[in-house]
């Protein structure tokens, strides 16, 4: 018994006519009358009852045409989505990223995957900075979106596009514009400022951005998650340096001025990872954001 000669009995049973179930799977109807004689002989029931008007199922037919066609429909859908999980059309990808990027470039994104391919499902983390790549290696994350350069050998990354740092201040600060933000005026202020971050290129960067002022900030408070960081400013609990991408958050109470300082953005993964569904969403994402171009031209 095989599949092919179960799928002749299904359609015979629906058409219960042995010439039309012939021209329907293209075989003779000498051919198809063997083949059931054979599926009848070795399961040792009788499935039609034939004479030369009429052919009609046992009870035993149908017993079997009810439960074979269910199991061939549940068959015929495991092998589609066997191909699709083949093509990468289906399946899971877990991607880190930011705090910054939730209400600016993610949403864009995972609409750009979404619907190029409606199967996947995609869980999103946010990761610190000292298990990011940690978090790759491992495959705790598939795609990790980050501020950091990475320079790992085992992983890839590719910048996608830069934004800005801005000084995020309360709404009634006397800071209006980056006109305002002098050394003296810096030195008088209290910060909340991202964790220490050995070794992130994008806490240098922050440090580039003091230094150009010429001011070694007084810190208070130290968060690695933005949104903490704007309530506590938004509570006048100190000023920090954040990406302008916060902006699209769109938080009241406060205020951003954003700086000549540019934070790059880069997508990163595993070398030696092929998944056709990790092949697939970096096609997608990169081949819209590969440029480092800054996030307003997006």
């Amino acid at each position: 018994m095989d599949i092919q000669q179960i799928r002749y009995f299904l359609v015979l049973a629906k058409e219960l006519h042995f010439w039309n179930t012939a021209g329907k799977v293209n075989i003779t109807q000498s051919a198809l009358s063997r083949q059931i004689k054979a599926l009848e002989e070795e399961l040792g029931i009788m499935l039609f009852e034939r004479n030369k008007r009429n052919v009609k199922l046992t009870p035993a037919g149908t017993f079997l045409y009810e439960k074979w066609a269910q199991v061939l429909n549940e068959l015929d859908f495991f092998n589609e989505h066997a191909r699709q999980i083949q093509l990468g059309e289906v399946g899971t990808l877990i991607i880190s990223h930011p705090d910054s990027l939730s209400a600016s470039f993610l949403p864009d994104v995972l609409s750009r995957i979404s619907s190029s391919y409606p199967g996947l499902k995609i869980e999103l983390l946010q990761v610190r900075y000292e298990e990011q790549e940690e978090f790759l290696r491992n495959y705790k994350v598939d795609l990790a979106i980050t501020r950091d350069l990475t320079i790992a050998e085992d992983i890839a990354s590719e910048k996608m596009y830069s934004d800005h740092l801005a000084i995020v201040v309360p709404e009634n600060h006397p800071f209006r514009s980056v006109e305002d933000i002098t050394p003296e005026a810096l030195k008088l202020q209290k910060f909340i400022l991202p964790g220490k971050g050995e070794g992130s290129s994008y806490i240098g960067l922050i440090q580039q951005l003091f230094r150009y002022f010429e001011v070694s900030p007084d810190a208070s408070f130290y968060s690695e998650f933005g949104s903490a960081i704007i309530a506590l400013v938004r509570n006048g609990l100190g000023i920090a340096v954040l990406p302008d991408s916060y902006a699209f958050h769109e938080s009241p109470g406060i205020r951003f001025i954003p700086t000549h300082f540019q934070s790059g953005l880069y997508l990163n993964w595993r070398k030696d990872d092929h998944h056709p569904v990790l092949s697939n969403i970096l096609n997608v994402i990169l081949s819209h954001y590969k440029s480092g171009r800054d996030l307003g031209e997006q």
